[in-house]
């Protein structure tokens, strides 16, 4: 039998032994930027992700580990779920606090746990102390958030609800160099995507790469003044602190890129990317004046030349935009599981996902017509 520890900070589970057991360099499930988003403030209970990791325990040895949170809300999590909420509040329910396994803010498919045994036996084991957990603090369902496709099939044998929703990610199919990208577009279509590259361009707009290790305290100032702009202009602050963005540039500068937009000696523009061995992960981007096409630059079309020039099989540019299909970014499905405590929601929650599932998969086929790639005989 596994015994399971719950841990209210990433700080009482060594990084060692967390990134040990992980074994990846998806960024996301590092300890060094769960634990920023701690000792920032970015994460906790008084933001309403009050951490519970998990460890999986055979005798004194730790065998495995998981990101675990208690929410009382349903922010940064990027699969809605307020209509479920509505269904229990509707049934006289409670459904806060519930229990979540995501990367807080973080809309990207990747591991969502570490473990020394199988899949399978690793599921079965952290669903036991998930369950465990959630009837001591009466939560009303646990979910796992952006899970990869192989997560999705072993909670599935638990009993849990999948989920289904669409993201859109490019793939690097050996392109040389972006001419040798845009050579499998239309005619139409390719005209059409030059053209908006000239426009930055026209404007005396170039783009700068800087690494983290390379990043300036000026850079740096810039960057945090465009994530501000991006969601003042919405009426919000952002989730994240500063303090979180200066740990990472220290302790997670291998994993950060960042990519300016310059006109003479003004910064414009900035996005930050993450990236692992494989995959460019767009994640933030900001600027405070408009300009024409500035955004699908700075945002797509840089991060598919970065890709290219790296060697990168995948771009995940980060959620939702269908206008990301004329780009050439293709829909994909992600995946989320969800157990659900009360039989009577568990069941219309099971009805619910499969319904908007194979409406998601009818508009995931309509959404590939739009592909602007040319048709191959």
């Amino acid at each position: 039998m596994y015994q399971i520890r719950f841990c209210d900070s990433i700080d009482k589970i060594p990084a060692s032994i967390w990134n040990t057991l992980c074994d990846t360099d998806y960024p996301f499930i590092q300890h060094a930027f769960l634990k920023a988003l701690e000792d920032s403030g970015s994460v906790s209970a008084a933001t309403g992700w009050q951490p519970m990791h998990m460890q999986l325990l055979c005798g004194d040895e730790v065998v495995g580990v998981m990101p675990l949170y208690i929410k009382n809300h349903s922010y940064g999590e990027y699969v809605f779920d307020w209509s479920w909420a509505d269904a229990w509040e509707h049934n006289g329910l409670d459904y806060y606090p519930k229990l979540v396994t995501a990367i807080p803010y973080t809309p990207a498919q990747g591991p969502r746990f570490g473990c020394q045994l199988p899949d399978s036996e690793a599921c079965q084991a952290f669903y036991a102390g998930i369950r465990q957990l959630g009837q001591q603090i009466s939560a009303s369902s646990w979910h796992g958030l952006f899970v990869t496709d192989s997560l999705r099939t072993t909670f599935a044998a638990q009993d849990c609800a999948v989920r289904m929703g669409l993201q859109y990610h490019w793939f690097n199919r050996g392109y040389a160099d972006f001419d040798d990208y845009l050579s499998h577009f239309s005619s139409r279509k390719r005209k059409n995507l030059r053209k908006e590259r000239q426009k930055v361009a026209d404007q005396g707009i170039v783009h700068d790469w800087v690494s983290g290790q390379d990043l300036t305290d000026e850079d740096m100032q810039h960057f945090w003044i465009f994530y501000q702009m991006t969601h003042l202009k919405r009426g919000r602050r952002g989730y994240l602190t500063r303090d979180f963005f200066e740990q990472l540039r220290h302790v997670f500068a291998d994993k950060l890129v960042f990519c300016f937009a310059r006109q003479g000696d003004r910064t414009l523009a900035g996005a930050l990317f993450f990236r692992d061995s494989t995959t460019l992960y767009g994640r933030y981007w900001g600027c405070t004046e408009a300009y024409d096409s500035l955004h699908f630059e700075t945002c797509y079309y840089q991060g598919i030349d970065y890709a290219i020039a790296e060697g990168l099989e995948r771009f995940d540019p980060g959620a939702q935009g269908e206008h990301k299909i004329a780009r050439g970014f293709e829909p994909v499905p992600t995946w989320s599981v969800h157990h659900i405590e009360h039989p009577g929601l568990r069941t219309a929650v099971a009805d619910f996902v499969a319904q908007e599932a194979t409406q998601l998969r009818l508009y995931q086929a309509q959404l590939r017509e739009g592909l602007p790639f040319r048709q191959v005989d």
